[in-house]
This record gives C-alpha cells, structure tokens and sequence, in this order.
C-alpha cells in the first residue's frame, strides 16, 4: 500500500480474515465525509468491497435499489455493494463506467474481481501456489516479490512494433493483467477467470446519425461531470479535447472551465497553441505548462517510474506535465482518450480503409479517396499502410526489424517467433475490423499511461468518448461515416458543426501530446546521458541494441542527418526502466 500512497492521498484502511487481506488507498471524488472510507461493508458485513474508478450511473441505479437497500452514503462504491448483492456477476452490465474492484463474501469466502469494459482502470496480479497478489500498480506488487524477471517477449514487441499491453502479459514475467471486460472468482483456492463484455458481441446493425452522435456524446459528458470535487480538461487543441470544452461551453455554459494544456512555443512543430487559442475569449481559466529538454531531463526517473513499464514514445511525459499542472486548480479531468479508436484518428486507418475498398472491388470509390487523401493530406503514410497490410504476416516482423534499426539481430532472431501482434493488429481486412482490432489490443496501453500519469498526480481522469453506449453504436456505423473523402472523423465533425470553432473541426493534421524531442536530445545534457548510457556495460550484457550500430545513429542525430529519436527513447526507457525495477532488488 505504500507504493500507491499517491493514488489515494485522502484516506487508507485494511481488512483481514483468515488468509485474505485487502487495503486501499482512497482518492475522496464522491461523498468525502468518513462516510465513504474503504474496505466498505454490506450492513450485515458480510461482503466487503475495495474499489478504484468511477460508476457514473451510480444515482440511477441506486433508485432501483432503493426499495431493498437502505443507502447510508452518497458513494458510488455502497451502489455497487447493492448491485452485487442484487445480481451477482450480472451487476457488471448495468454498470457505465469505470472501474476496477474486488468483493470478497465472508461467509462463502468467495473473492470476486472485475474489471470495466475497456481497461481505463487497471489491475495487476501474480500468482503462485503460494498466494494470489493484486494491486492498480504493478509496484505494489514488486514491493513484496523477493525477485523480478522481465519478460522478454513484451521487450520485442515494445522495440519492433512500437506496442505495449497488448495481451495479458506484462513486462514482467510471473504478473499478468486481469483483461478488460473480464472478471474472476477465487474459491476453494481455484483462480477462475472469465470474459464479461464482448465489444463485437455487442456492435448493433445500425450505428447512428450525426445528432444522434452528437447527443450520446453530451450525454456521456454530463455523467462524467458527477464530481464533490472540481473538474477540468486536459486540452491538447485537437478535434477531441476541442470537442468537449465546445459542447462544456455551449451546452453546459460552463465559461469558469479550467483547462489545462502543454505548449512549446509556435516554432516547434508539436505547438498547437494557435487552435488552443480558439477559446480564449470564451474561458478566463486556462492553464499553460512549457514542456522542455531540460524538464525532461530532471523528470527522467520520476516519469520512468510513475509508469512502472517502458513507453512507447515520449507523448505521454506531455501528458504528464499537464497532470502535473492540473493538481493546482481540480481533482478530476475529462480528456479525449478514445475518440481516435472509434472514429479513425490515425493515418494508418486511410490505409485500412483503402485496404478494404480494394477487397470489396469497389475501384471507383478507392481510386477517388485516393486522390482526395493525396490532395488533402499532401502525403503517403496511408499508401505505406496499405502496403504495409497487404504484406504476409512473416515480412512485417522484419521491417519493424528495419525501422528500429539498432536492435540486435542476434535478439531479434532469437525471439521472431514469440509474437502475434502482427496478425491481431496489423493485419486487418477491413476499416470496422481495424477499429475493433484497437479497441482489443491498442487502446489499452494509452489507458494505462494516462492512468498512471493522472493518479501519480492524484488525479482522476475520465474519457467521455469511452462511454460503452456511445462506442457500441459508432463502431456499428457504416465507414463512410468515419472516413469520407479522405477525411476522418466524419461524423463526429459533423455532429459538432456550429459548436466547435471551424479552425479545429476542419483540421487534418494529427498531433495529439507530441513533443519536439529531436531537439531535446540534441541538448549537451542528453548527449553526456546518451553517450554513457549505450556505452554502459549493462547496456551492452542486456543484449537487445547493437551497441555500434546505437551510437553511429546518435551520432548522425546530433549532426541533424536523422532524426531517431524513437530508438533514443527506447534506449534511454529501457535501461533506465531496468535500473529501477530488475536490477535493483
């Protein structure tokens, strides 16, 4: 519990009979009088309950209940008491949320866990004969692990596709992840997990029109509003974040909105304060954080460590200054996670759907998005895609191979074999599938980096565009919907039409929490830490970079012939990630 002291700075309590024991850590957001103190009882104490996340129906179903259960608090944690009581495992289904928690029955001694839909909320276990360990962190769990492996099948994929989280596996061997939409039972000492939620099960045959997105989103935002403590956006000036601040602002007339945002100063191509700007003269409360080298430099181990795994890009330490920023003014933000699974925000998703067109026949309509994507977007990432997808599964390891040109051969051919990535997320036949694909193996690890960066801050943030009501039926929409002439998006910038500033709703280019890390590593500071570290004997034992190879890229980098900061990144992560958590026992 110690570990995630900074997950629930408010209050912390423990429970214990016979071989179970359960402890959290609160963050107060709902109800904040002692009231609401965790591990929480049944009135007749029979089932006990700790829990991490938010149910945002909980008021709706706490009418339901009312009849049968007297509710003492104003928690949303007593309504989901009651709803287990009620349903049992069925509870899950009625919940619109997210959230992670266990229940455990005295009487039975049954231990019962679960986990939302998507994965916004994490949970971590380990399992030996011995005992069954969980935690939200994987560091609360390595607090009481005598050795850690890592686990090198999760180290391939993160240097050859860039992935994380993907699976159930962790970067560390002997802990694993309860998977989103799962729950499990532990009786009789028998460890039973089972699937509750079935994105695909659940797409209906109609999706739905630009209004009606349009209302599923205001309604989503609304429930996410339910908050005893302040609530604020993290803004970045893309069309998602964009949207939510809009809809804050024309529908919920909320002009004291805090917003919070990471700039770099227009000069640098990751700057996106010139959209950020649109809402000047509408919010008189938006903050600025300035993300440099330097800051990144001094927050090196301290981000490293707030995630407790690699990364896979540098994105997410923006994310993590805004978080920083946002503790000042709020407790709870609202941000647009989600929205580019759903609605194609990545170039890669031109290339799926021209994927697609081609395998149907339909040469007329792939000839003309074509043409309009060239137009448009004045580039040829989709086309490198739909090669890219067209190729057999056994070439696409060795052009990631070709990408991140300074991992080991030697690594690379002793672990070719261990992957699947590359059939379950890089090898769709369809745009739909490709979403489907994202939702089941790519939303997850940016869920657990703003997870992750949020509570280290002590802050909780919600994803409107993750409502399951709203992602069932746009991911049952027709593609034309999603992507029409080369644009994404489609339907969500048509249902913001006379909301969102024109400026945002009718950008193309895809920033999201970039930053101008080429530069940062260009800096004498990065260059000594650099240096050292591919030249570090561990650096070398570990086996995974071509030492040579590493320090010939970084050398053309600081003369400004390549850009690799991808691959510094993963050096640095990686055997900074290593220091920290495996070779330090």
């Amino acid at each position: 519990m110690s570990q995630l002291k900074h997950r629930g700075p408010n209050d912390e309590g423990t429970f214990f009979h016979e071989n179970v024991g359960l402890g959290h850590l609160r963050l107060s957001i709902l109800d904040l009088s002692p009231a609401g103190h965790q591990p929480m009882f049944s009135p007749d104490r029979r089932y006990c309950i700790i829990y991490n996340g938010e149910v945002y129906n909980y008021l709706e179903l706490r009418q339901e209940l009312q009849g049968k259960y007297s509710f003492k608090t104003g928690t949303d944690t007593e309504v989901i008491l009651a709803a287990y009581q009620e349903w049992g495992e069925a509870c899950l289904h009625k919940f619109n949320g997210m959230f992670a928690f266990v229940i455990y029955d005295q009487v039975e001694q049954v231990v019962f866990g679960a986990r939302d839909r998507f994965g916004i909320k994490p949970f971590y276990y380990f399992q030996d004969p011995e005992k069954f360990l969980f935690a939200s962190e994987i560091k609360a769990i390595l607090a009481v692990l005598p050795q850690r492996q890592p686990n090198e099948k999760a180290i391939f994929e993160f240097l050859i596709y860039n992935r994380t989280d993907q699976t159930e596996e962790t970067f560390f061997e002997k802990i694993f992840k309860l998977k989103h939409g799962h729950f499990f039972t532990i009786a009789n000492n028998q460890l039973k997990i089972r699937q509750w939620y079935n994105l695909r099960e659940k797409l209906g045959e109609n999706g739905l029109t630009a209004d009606e997105f349009h209302e599923h989103l205001k309604a989503s935002i609304k429930l996410r509003l339910r908050s005893d403590v302040p609530v604020g956006v993290c803004l970045s000036g893309g069309l998602d974040s964009s949207s939510i601040v809009a809809i804050l602002l024309k529908e919920f007339g909320k002009s004291d909105l805090h917003t919070f945002s990471a700039v770099y100063g227009e000069q640098e191509t990751a700057d996106e304060s010139r959209f950020i700007r649109e809402f000047d003269q509408q919010l008189t409360n938006m903050h600025y954080t300035f993300p440099t080298g330097e800051t990144l430099y001094n927050d090196l181990e301290s981000f490293i460590r707030a995630q407790s795994e690699p990364v896979a890009s540098i994105g997410p330490y923006a994310q993590f200054k805004v978080m920083e920023l946002a503790r000042e003014n709020v407790v709870v933000t609202l941000d647009g996670q989600g929205a580019d699974e759903q609605l194609a925000g990545y170039h890669y998703f031109f290339g799926s759907n021209m994927k697609e067109l081609l395998r149907r026949q339909q040469y007329h309509r792939f000839v003309h998005e074509a043409l309009a994507y060239l137009f448009k977007h004045q580039s040829l990432h989709a086309f490198k895609y739909l090669a890219y997808y067209s190729l057999p599964v056994s070439w696409k390891k060795k052009v990631g191979r070709q990408i991140y040109g300074s991992v080991s051969k030697d690594f690379f051919n002793r672990l070719n074999h261990t992957s699947q990535i590359d059939a379950d997320l890089y090898h769709p036949n369809s745009l739909n599938e490709s979403l489907l694909q994202h939702f089941e193996f790519k939303l997850e690890h940016l869920l657990k980096w703003e997870d992750h960066n949020g509570m280290w801050f002590s802050i909780e943030p919600r994803v409107p565009f993750l409502d399951h009501q709203l992602v069932e039926k746009t991911l049952a929409a027709s593609p034309d919907k999603i992507i029409c002439n080369a644009t994404n998006k489609y339907i969500l910038r048509a249902a913001l039409k006379d909301i969102l500033p024109e400026k945002i709703r009718q950008r193309r280019d895809k920033k999201g929490f970039s930053t101008p890390s080429d530069k940062w590593f260009r800096l004498k500071k990065f260059e000594d830490l650099i240096i050292s570290t591919i030249h570090s004997p561990s650096f070398k034992q570990r086996g995974y970079f071509n030492v040579e190879a590493s320090h010939q890229r970084y050398q053309r980098h600081l003369a400004g012939n390549l850009d690799c900061a991808k691959d510094i990144w993963k050096w640095l992560n990686l055997e900074i990630w290593f220091r920290i958590f495996i070779d330090y026992q």
